[in-house]
């Protein structure tokens, strides 16, 4: 009788717990008391708690608003039956008041053994990137949107502005009576000053002149001219990552986008001074919008002012949007249009005492 051999399976070796560590999704055992029993380190890592001292504690205990999580987690285990949930917000004890809230979706899956009993096997997948994606995706398409009525309404301004400054001209040639004369200067200086403001929110007109750039040359530029604005009492900080490539982009450009997100940051933490910190890292395999990127430069400003109104929160970058009584709300609204026309984007996170504006900007072409 002929014998035969099988090769053993590629995967025979592997330990099971050293595949669900290759894993960026969170795996958590727990008991039927909801202890935990075993979490990979991509859990490890979500929950900033190592294995060792988080098993046989109520899951329950390492967040501070475990409410929703056990909600799924006793309904699994009462039912016997797989439990979903979306965009749940924990916050981990060991990250409270260090970092933002997580955000999970949360699937709940029985386990049942003649020896170990029931178990629930809890996958925590962080929503956080599809939230990203989502917002993002929503902002590139306002921003078209807007900017396509911008650019309509500023051709429909800029022709009768040409008209009245025309005729101020004519009239203060005809006029004699230097106190008259005083109207029509008026009028021209307002003219000028409103096409510049149209201008302003119309953008370049042609297209990016790019070349490679270093980013870090761009940063000094900017903080050179901060530092020659900033009023007493305010402490500019760089804090550069040395191994950012550099990367095809409008100089001019960049340096006006990143200038005018920090002159924001500036106004932000004046009169009253605080820090502002200029920041570079590069990011890899980052999606902007639904497009996926090898590599990306963030380049972020940071303030500890008074954060950006929560009202203000999706509306920001919108032109004439502003929190400030004499602002032009032009600023941020250009500094975006600058950034997108470089297939990037400007996000922003803010809460009172830490704003951090972040230019994300594709190394295409880098070295």
């Amino acid at each position: 009788m002929a014998i035969e051999y099988f090769a053993p399976s590629p995967l025979s070796h592997f330990d099971p717990a050293e595949l669900l560590d290759a894993l960026s999704t969170g795996v958590i055992i727990v008991d039927s008391q909801m202890c935990m029993v075993y979490a990979n380190v991509g859990a490890q890592d979500l929950l900033a708690v190592g294995l060792n001292k988080a098993r046989g504690r109520p899951i329950t205990e390492l967040f501070e608003d475990p409410q929703a999580l056990a909600q799924i987690l006793r309904r699994s285990l009462e039912r016997s039956e797989i439990c979903a949930g979306h965009e749940i917000v924990l916050m981990p004890i060991a990250l409270a008041g260090k970092r933002e809230p997580v955000v999970v979706d949360a699937t709940v899956t029985p386990l049942e053994g003649q020896v170990t009993g029931t178990h629930l096997l809890l996958e925590l997948a962080d929503a956080r990137t599809r939230q990203r994606i989502m917002r993002e995706s929503e902002m590139l398409t306002s921003l078209d949107g807007s900017r396509l009525m911008i650019r309509q309404l500023g051709h429909e301004i800029k022709n009768p502005l040409g008209g009245l400054r025309g005729a101020a001209q004519l009239l203060d040639r005809e006029l004699h009576d230097g106190a008259l004369k005083e109207y029509t200067t008026v009028i021209i200086n307002e003219a000028d000053r409103l096409r510049a403001l149209v201008d302003s929110m119309l953008g370049p007109s042609r297209p990016p002149q790019k070349a490679l750039v270093n980013i870090h040359e761009l940063c000094e530029h900017v903080f050179h001219l901060l530092r020659s604005e900033a009023t007493a009492g305010v402490v500019i900080e760089r804090d550069y990552d040395p191994s950012l490539p550099s990367g095809q982009f409008d100089r001019n450009e960049i340096i006006q986008a990143l200038l005018n997100v920090a002159r924001n940051a500036l106004q932000a933490v004046a009169p009253a001074g605080g820090r502002i910190i200029l920041r570079t890292r590069v990011l890899s395999n980052i999606n902007i919008g639904t497009v996926r990127h090898r590599l990306v430069a963030n380049i972020q400003v940071e303030d500890d002012g008074h954060g950006v109104p929560p009202e203000l929160h999706r509306s920001v970058f919108y032109p004439l949007v502003t929190s400030r009584p004499n602002g032009s709300g032009l600023g941020l609204a250009v500094a975006q249009d600058l950034v997108t026309r470089h297939r990037g984007i400007v996000e922003f996170e803010s809460r009172p005492g830490r704003t951090v504006f972040s230019l994300l900007l594709p190394l295409e072409g880098s070295e």
